[in-house]
């Protein structure tokens, strides 16, 4: 890809930070927030930048606390506000079952990680759910208080506070927004409220894994916090990330509990819809909203 225009002033920017020379600036595809440059510096190094409106602080730390944690991820450079410069990895996001596997594992690993004061959790959060501070999923704020419930962190939390901000976006239809919170009321009967708080990785799609001779290199864009781990398989398999082999070798490593594909998958799911739809304002998203709580029932 050829430079764009703002790219001298990102070179720049970077130059500055790292106090080092940049020699070119390369824009790449990124995700739907902010811009990702590959920038080449006097002394060799390859580094990647990043700049947008959210606040990429949140993301460092979460690099950091996943990184702490064991998973492969981008080593954090500068971090700011409006910058962040990572570790440049290569690879790409062809996702092939023997990297089914290696995700697998690798998640499968993470989600046996509880919250640590390592992390800036207080001593007060061991067995709750929620993260040190708030985290973001794309350009979205996600609530992380310390809770003793998981039901009642998913349906405060996750369910109705994504329901209520696409109610105030006018993207979500009135009687489908009545179903949403006609099943947050039963929640208690129909999710586990005492799973082990899980650390995940929160947003494991295709694009967001780099992979290389049959490994995973590094997983980018977390939106972190503890929860219930079927939380990220139910995104895996909304987003499509893997396939069979990614199932199998998680489920052999740590174990997938009896119930899962039955109703706790489409449930979870109702939470990266609803963020689709506030995003793409596209009513398919509703569609497949009204589908999942007719086959839960509502």
């Amino acid at each position: 890809m050829s430079e764009g225009a703002r790219s001298p002033r990102l070179g720049a920017r970077v130059a500055d930070a790292l106090e080092t020379p940049v020699e070119s600036v390369t824009e790449l595809d990124g995700g739907e927030v902010g811009r990702v440059a590959r920038v080449t510096l006097a002394d060799g190094r390859t580094v990647a930048a990043k700049t947008g409106e959210t606040p990429l602080g949140v993301e460092a730390f979460m690099l950091d606390v996943l990184a702490d944690r064991g998973l492969p991820v981008p080593e954090v450079l500068y971090r700011g506000d409006d910058l962040l410069v990572l570790e440049y990895v290569e690879g790409d996001s062809e996702i092939i079952p023997v990297v089914e596997r290696d995700a697998a594992r690798h998640l499968a690993a993470l989600h046996g990680e509880r919250p640590a004061e390592r992390d800036g959790a207080s001593d007060e959060a061991a067995g709750k759910y929620g993260f040190p501070r708030d985290t973001l999923t794309g350009p979205y704020r996600q609530p992380n208080p310390w809770t003793d419930s998981w039901v009642a962190f998913f349906r405060d939390r996750r369910l109705r506070h994504f329901a209520r901000k696409a109610r105030e976006a006018g993207v979500l239809p009135a009687k489908l927004g009545d179903r949403l919170d006609a099943l947050a009321g039963d929640l208690d009967s129909l999710l586990p409220d005492d799973p082990p708080p899980a650390l995940i990785h929160g947003d494991v799609w295709a694009n967001n894994i780099l992979a290389a001779d049959g490994r995973v290199r590094a997983f980018l864009d977390p939106a972190c916090y503890f929860g219930h781990a079927e939380v990220e398989l139910a995104y895996v398999a909304f987003a499509g990330s893997f396939g069979d082999a990614f199932f199998e070798t998680y489920d052999e490593a740590r174990g997938i509990d009896p119930g899962f594909d039955e109703g706790r998958r489409a449930i979870y799911q109702l939470v990266p819809l609803l963020e689709h739809l506030l995003y793409f304002e596209d009513d398919r998203y509703a569609a497949k909203i009204a589908d999942h709580l007719t086959d839960l029932g509502y």
